[in-house]
């Protein structure tokens, strides 16, 4: 029977007027208060996907700890070490015993978690056992990022997943190394081809819907903070 465990990441503290656009301070602060600095807390979330024969997915890393002290002061990165590997730990796994890791997009908050925590030395890729599933869309943007969103990627991990050998692109077909009742959807808005994977549940579908909603304050449309928030909202 397929079974799905929430896991924790490292969180960040983010300023609440980016994340919820052009809605004023009064009306969002109701959902997420913010701290004295106008900071919202905001958790990375990431699912564990176990099969019945045994393969291990992982919809997500987070934000990792792959930041060095500086950088990671700055984008608000609340704890120094892997969150994302302690939450493995307690359910028995380490990052070996994944199969496969889909990734909604490639900004670091979502695929930093994809390396070690930093050490001082090179950057250094995770999971040597699995394959990546990424939109090709989402690639794409990865490898020729606007202006607006080029700090969201990791220069680093790009090249280091380009040459793992076990990066898998996707349109909107299911991958062979997943399970195939698996669909996916593709959404725009937040990022350009994010990926949204669809499992099929006993009790109905579940949709993994990353930055689409990345919180429960944002099911409300009018605090979408995309960079093209009409393109968001027709999903």
């Amino acid at each position: 029977m397929r079974t799905l465990t929430s896991l924790l990441g490292n969180s960040q503290q983010l300023d609440g007027g980016a994340m919820f656009g052009n809605a004023p301070r009064a009306v969002w602060a109701g959902w997420l208060a913010p701290d004295a600095a106008n900071r919202v807390p905001l958790a990375c979330r990431c699912l564990l996907v176990e099969e019945d024969d045994g393969r291990r997915i992982l919809l997500e890393t987070g934000i990792g700890a792959f930041f060095e002290p500086k950088l990671r002061e700055r984008y608000g990165v609340v704890e120094a070490e892997h969150v994302l590997l302690d939450a493995l730990a307690a359910q028995g796994l380490g990052d070996a015993d994944i199969d496969v890791v889909v990734l909604s997009h490639l900004h670091f908050d979502h695929a930093g978690g994809l390396l070690a925590a930093w050490d001082g030395g090179p950057a250094r890729l995770l999971f040597p056992n699995a394959q990546f599933v990424v939109g090709r869309e989402a690639w794409q943007r990865a490898l020729n990022p606007h202006p607006r969103d080029k700090a969201s990627f990791v220069p680093e991990l790009i090249a280091l997943l380009e040459a793992s050998g076990r990066l898998v692109l996707v349109d909107d077909a299911t991958p062979a190394c997943l399970p195939p009742d698996w669909r996916f959807h593709i959404s725009n808005g937040h990022t350009p081809g994010m990926l949204l994977a669809e499992i099929p549940m006993p009790g109905g579908p579940l949709l993994f819907a990353a930055d689409l909603i990345p919180g429960a304050a944002w099911v409300h449309v009018l605090f979408a903070a995309d960079l093209i928030p009409g393109a968001a909202w027709v999903h």
